[in-house]
């Protein structure tokens, strides 16, 4: 809802004060939907030439990210912190073959149906049941596990950050683009040249759109976009940060409780719980 709101203040104060000065609406509205094909048309276009259709559909999708925000918020952390307390505390007692039934089939494990929205994320899942299984299959080294798994991190976020990437080279192609628009209309002015000046000077204001919407999008749409994009994909990935140092603490002999602190750490500082919290959280989990 902010980026909307800020979306409706910039065209609000851009078109507001042009109105307000005295400047004709009249051939914005006449040049608008043309122009805005022409650019859009064009941008959209180059869009699918440099990147797979797989990175097209992303990018598409990684709008809707950027309208709602990281997906995760403290009560989310909360959950995925008490489900790695479960784990690690299980372990600790049981031994890692304890942990089997729930990793094996996660999906009819009460540790991961008491969390809906954990269960609701595959990747978050699959890490952690991965990385368990290996630990299950003696692959205990901490220091290995740990390049594995920020190397998978990595990864991840590369890909993710893909959509920020491709709309970011679109909203640098997009000034030029509005020349090539502009350029455009001059040419069909230049065609009326025995027209009226009044003629003329109405047809030159809007090849001047095409200069003026392309600027528009490229910086105050495009670009803030992709830049929203890139920091709610660097935000949601502290939450796979977060399962990385519960399991790498873990796997270095440290308590439970000393494991899922060291989590509640890499947890972003405007949705970390505070130790209070966690602890209240951490006591209603029960090992079976």
């Amino acid at each position: 809802m902010l980026t909307i709101g800020g979306l409706v203040f910039l065209l609000a104060c851009v078109f507001g004060t042009f109105i307000a000065s005295g400047g004709n609406i009249g051939v914005l509205v006449e040049a608008l939907p043309f122009e805005f094909v022409s650019i859009g048309g064009a941008a959209t276009a180059t869009l699918v030439m440099a990147n797979s259709m797989h990175d097209v559909k992303h990018t598409l999708s990684a709008f809707g990210k950027a309208m709602k925000g990281a997906a995760f918020a403290k009560a989310d952390y909360v959950d995925l912190l008490s489900l790695l307390f479960f784990f690690t505390k299980l372990a600790a007692s049981k031994g890692p073959m304890a942990l089997e039934a729930h990793i094996e089939r996660p999906e009819e494990s009460k540790a991961f149906q008491k969390y809906p929205k954990i269960t609701g994320n595959h990747h978050a899942i699959a890490m952690i049941c991965d990385y368990l299984r290996m630990v299950g299959m003696n692959a205990d080294d901490p220091y290995q596990i740990e390049d594995v798994m920020a190397r998978e991190i990595k990864k991840t976020m590369a890909e993710e950050l893909h959509s920020a990437h491709a709309l970011q080279t679109v909203a640098d192609s997009l000034p030029a683009l509005g020349i090539v628009a502009a350029v455009l209309g001059v040419i069909k002015t230049m065609s009326h040249i025995n027209d009226p000046p009044a003629v003329l000077g109405q047809m030159i204001g809007g090849a001047l759109v095409g200069t003026f919407l392309g600027v528009l999008l490229s910086y105050g749409l495009a670009a803030p976009i992709a830049a929203r994009i890139k920091g709610v994909v660097e935000e949601e990935s502290k939450y796979y940060e977060v399962i990385r140092a519960v399991l790498i603490a873990h796997l270095h002999g440290n308590a439970p409780q000393i494991s899922v602190e060291t989590g509640r750490k890499m947890v972003p500082n405007q949705h970390m719980p505070s130790f209070q919290e966690l602890e209240e959280a951490l006591q209603k989990v029960q090992i079976n």
